[in-house]
């Protein structure tokens, strides 16, 4: 097993290479930005349709009345997203030009929804069509807004623009500055347009979501979701964040799928499409990435070790919300060869369990988008809409993770108890005395005005714990810092009000990007390793010494820092 480990390892460089390619992180990126909007909408969905399940059905003024929200919310999400994406990858892209020659981060937005309305939507007597313009026209967003920012690219590059005298204010030299590229991406789409609308007699987002069709369905069958879900897991083991990977590349039949579902649950049909984020939160990644909800309950309950059963105890809270890192890297599970199988498995299984119940037993698929927080059995009842059968299948995914993974925790935690029995036994001071003094600073020494944190994690879930142990620590001891937790890639508009980014270890591949932001920026950024992070989690004092010594050595000063 050891040797298999070695061996994927080898691929760790070209998948994390993969994990942070421009494109698949703006579509990621552009999700997260839009994550309130989905989130949001979806409460008038449980408002509207859960008190059905108990016999109460409201008019159909008020069911109306009820969904408005939903309609001129999740139902412009193609809108919103376009935008976000192109953002997100003028971002990208403005990260490797000249800071004097800089895309205009507004100006490929508003390109990119010009483009979408005329790539998505059909002429009608007064008016347009919006059928595209929500989840449905997710693909086609993805494609505009590539080919917008590529289209100013190439002309910020070589300059294609108007130029004004000197003494014209830069607000309107900007504006002269973008008409070029936005005359000639307007004009692509257009054109692009015409040709389409006559070759297939139907808008270019009905003919993407026509032309994926079979994939949509083939990622719905039992190969396709264990192809997606063992490869999140797979990548994630390895110390790559499996979603920044996979999840571009099937975000779009998730929200697809979901409206599906929306639509038969409306009609009165089976809500049979199983792709969607809750399939992924509350499913796949019951727990966390692995399926690891039972995990700590099994350092707790069963483990001989006592350093086990401690890593147990201080990951139970998180896991059940979904944070599983104190486990992943606290047990460890990634890039334990013990591990491997049941973290490839359980989320396999869990899929293949889900799959049975829609599809043989009739159960609804999930219907509704909730928090990736919410405990993963409650999320799977609430999103399935207090489905009776939900209840069953939230018993039968924790039983069958407790068996998949009991084994290979019952092996590992042998191991470490005979470790530990041994290093009983042969006990020794190991402590090496230095002949010089450590000279070490008082915080006061190193701060003086209050320093801003930021802790960036995938999720936003991660972040929270360092987050929070720093704010812990600053509030003891009296010490000018305050801490904030945010989600790569929501946080490029917030770096400025920072003196020091922290990456957490599952988007720590990042620190290059990040790296050259925080340059222009002049201010200090770091990433860290899984061991260290949760360590630094569980420690305030700890966590706020380590902040300390990093803005000690942005001024210059040497000595190590400590805290009274």
């Amino acid at each position: 097993m050891n040797k298999i480990i070695q061996t994927i390892e080898k691929w760790k460089p070209f998948f994390e290479k993969v994990s942070k390619n421009s494109y698949l992180s703006a579509i990621k990126n552009g999700f997260v930005s839009c994550m309130p909007v989905v989130i949001f909408s979806s409460i008038f969905l449980l408002i509207a349709y859960v008190p059905n399940i108990f016999g109460f059905y409201w008019s159909d003024s008020i069911e109306a009345m009820i969904m408005t929200p939903y309609n001129f919310t999740m139902g412009f999400l193609a809108v919103g997203v376009v935008a976000t994406t192109a953002k997100a990858l003028t971002d990208n892209f403005n990260r490797n030009m000249p800071q004097t020659n800089q895309i205009n981060i507004i100006a490929p937005m508003v390109a990119s929804i010009c483009g979408l309305l005329l790539l998505a939507t059909d002429r009608l007597d007064g008016g347009i069509s919006t059928g595209y313009l929500g989840s449905s026209g997710l693909l086609a967003a993805f494609i505009v807004a590539f080919v917008t920012v590529n289209v100013y690219r190439f002309c910020v590059k070589r300059n294609i623009t108007i130029r004004l005298p000197e003494e014209v204010p830069p607000n309107i030299s900007q504006a002269f500055k973008d008409i070029i590229p936005f005359g000639v991406s307007i004009i692509i789409f257009w054109l692009f347009d015409l040709g389409f609308r006559s070759a297939f007699e139907m808008n270019f987002a009905q003919g993407v979501i026509t032309f994926f069709q079979p994939l949509f369905t083939a990622a719905d069958g039992w190969i396709g979701l264990a192809v997606i879900y063992g490869a999140m897991a797979f990548f994630w083991f390895i110390g790559i964040h499996g979603p920044s990977i996979v999840e571009p590349a099937v975000s779009a039949i998730y929200y697809v799928n979901i409206a599906a579902n929306v639509s038969a649950m409306q009609a009165g049909d089976h809500a049979a499409k199983l792709l969607t984020p809750g399939l992924q939160y509350f499913v796949a990644t019951l727990g966390g990435t692995g399926a690891t909800f039972v995990v700590p309950f099994l350092f707790i309950f069963f483990a001989k070790s006592k350093a086990n059963k401690a890593i147990g105890k201080a990951a139970v809270v998180p896991t059940s919300f979904g944070v599983n890192e104190p486990i992943l890297f606290g047990g460890p599970l990634v890039l334990n060869p013990v591990f491997f199988i049941p973290f490839i498995t359980a989320p396999i299984v869990n899929v293949w369990l889900f799959k049975f119940f829609v599809d043989i037993l009739g159960m609804n698929s999930f219907l509704y988008v909730l928090p990736w927080t919410f405990p993963g059995p409650i999320g799977l009842v609430l999103g399935t809409g207090f489905s009776p059968l939900s209840f069953v299948l939230a018993v039968a995914l924790l039983a069958a993770d407790a068996l998949i993974y009991y084994p290979f925790f019952k092996a590992y935690d042998l191991q470490r108890y005979e470790e530990e029995q041994n290093e009983s036994d042969n006990e020794k001071n190991t402590v090496e005395k230095s002949d010089e003094p450590i000279v070490t600073l008082a915080a006061e020494e190193v701060i003086s005005d209050e320093s801003n944190v930021l802790v960036l994690c995938a999720g936003g879930g991660t972040s929270g714990l360092l987050a929070n142990a720093l704010n812990k620590g600053a509030k003891e001891f009296n010490v000018k810092v305050t801490a904030a937790a945010a989600a790569w890639g929501a946080h490029q508009d917030m770096l400025s009000d920072y003196d020091l980014v922290i990456l957490a270890p599952q988007v720590a591949t990042n620190l290059p990007e990040l790296q050259k932001d925080c340059e222009r920026l002049g201010i200090s950024c770091v990433a860290t390793e899984g061991v260290e992070y949760i360590s630094l989690t569980r420690d305030p004092k700890k966590s706020l010494e380590f902040v300390l010594n990093i803005l000690k050595n942005k001024g210059g000063q040497t000595d190590d820092v400590v805290i009274a």
